[in-house]
């Protein structure tokens, strides 16, 4: 064994007794803010109820790749399961034994590989992670990542995540096999996405050695400049960041004058910077709501109020008694299960054979998103005059 994979192994260890400076899940921040690394130990460590969510799916998928492999497992139960969980683990082990059969036609004996430790700790400092699924053939190595959220569209090329764990992969199994090149996918059912990029491994290694070890020790450092962007999303520290906060007072610039007496480029500015701005807003929103109504802070021109509530029953049965104690009958309303729940009822042959002439999925309402979404343009010739004619008018 060489002295870097011994290294390596010696940081998964130590890195193994607490929370990883430097997670893979949050490369993408650290790679371009390499400061905020370090500023985020300074917040607490709280879990989402997305991220719980995702804990769950995962899980599952675990479950259902080990029945597909023959192997034990007992069947995880939580609060979150439901019949689209359901689907998109199924979709996913699915997809899963697809690749791992097409690396049989290539490979007499390929590896699949579940929820396996990685370390990267050559590259970054205490660097460790969990790959969901690792499949080794003789020249090909195939990480492929499950991601239950359907918020974010997450992309595989050039993916900091995946390029890290395909890093630490290689690390075990590169002076076992010929490998010459790394397949990385992004299973995300329920943006219907499926995003596979691939790159030879001595490109991987180029990246890893010139651009990722500097910057993974800057960041392990808490040194390099703050640099807000897109990648602030998911940052603890995002919410009192000063940077970030600069960056979107920017739009003052403006001084807000009324949309027709804007530029179109100052409108494709503030379109590009309009989302993470709406997000920041809402999050200072949120913090300064937390601090003042479960730890007493006090913020000038603003005091916590008893917000508008709806009525609602005591008890719907008592109700429902004593409506029709008096006469009043007509007190329920019908509604179908939802299509899912009916699909799952009646099997999906069944379903379609049954009330497939039944149901239609309508066009969707017209929004107006970048260029790097997947979905095509729509035809809006016709609408672009209507709205050039009563601009004339």
């Amino acid at each position: 064994m060489s002295s870097q994979k011994v290294n390596c192994a010696k940081g998964t260890r130590e890195a193994g007794l607490g929370h990883a400076v430097l997670s893979a899940s949050g490369s993408h921040r650290w790679l371009n803010c390499t400061p905020s690394a370090r500023l985020e130990l300074e917040f607490e460590n709280t879990t989402s109820e997305a991220a719980r969510e995702g804990t769950a799916a995962h899980a599952l998928c675990e479950h259902k790749l080990k029945k597909f492999l023959k192997k034990r497992s007992k069947r995880p139960v939580s609060d979150y399961n439901s019949d689209e969980m359901e689907e998109c683990t199924d979709a996913y082990a699915e997809f899963v034994m697809e690749q791992y059969e097409e690396a049989k036609k290539s490979c007499k004996d390929p590896v699949l590989l579940i929820e396996q430790k990685l370390d990267f700790s050559c590259y970054v400092p205490e660097g460790f992670g969990t790959g969901d699924c690792i499949i080794i053939s003789d020249d090909k190595l195939h990480i492929i990542d499950f991601k239950y959220g359907q918020g974010i569209f997450v992309e595989a090329e050039h993916n900091p995540q995946m390029m890290l764990y395909a890093l630490g992969a290689l690390e075990i199994y590169d002076a076992l096999y010929d490998i010459k090149e790394v397949a990385m996918t992004i299973f995300q059912p329920r943006r219907e996405n499926v995003s596979t990029w691939t790159i030879p491994i001595e490109e991987l290694k180029a990246w890893a050695e010139e651009e990722l070890k500097p910057k993974a020790r800057l960041a392990y450092d808490g040194e390099g400049e703050y640099l807000p962007g897109e990648w602030c999303t998911f940052c603890k520290a995002a919410v009192k960041c000063r940077a970030r906060a600069e960056e979107k007072m920017k739009l003052a610039r403006l001084e807000f004058k009324m949309p027709p007496l804007l530029t179109d480029a100052e409108i494709e500015e503030v379109l590009n910077v309009l989302p993470d701005l709406t997000k920041w807003a809402n999050e200072i929103t949120a913090y300064a709501s937390e601090a003042a109504i479960h730890h007493g802070k006090e913020w000038n021109g603003f005091k916590v109020v008893e917000g508008r509530s709806n009525r609602k029953y005591r008890d719907e049965l008592l109700v429902a008694e004593a409506a029709r104690e008096h006469g009043y009958t007509d007190i329920y309303r019908q509604t179908l299960i939802p299509m899912t729940e009916m699909q799952k009822l009646m099997g999906k042959s069944t379903f379609e054979e049954i009330l497939g002439d039944l149901i239609y999925k309508p066009p969707g309402k017209p929004t107006l998103v970048p260029n790097t979404d997947k979905r095509p343009a729509m035809n809006v010739t016709n609408a672009e005059n209507e709205f050039d004619k009563i601009m004339e008018d």
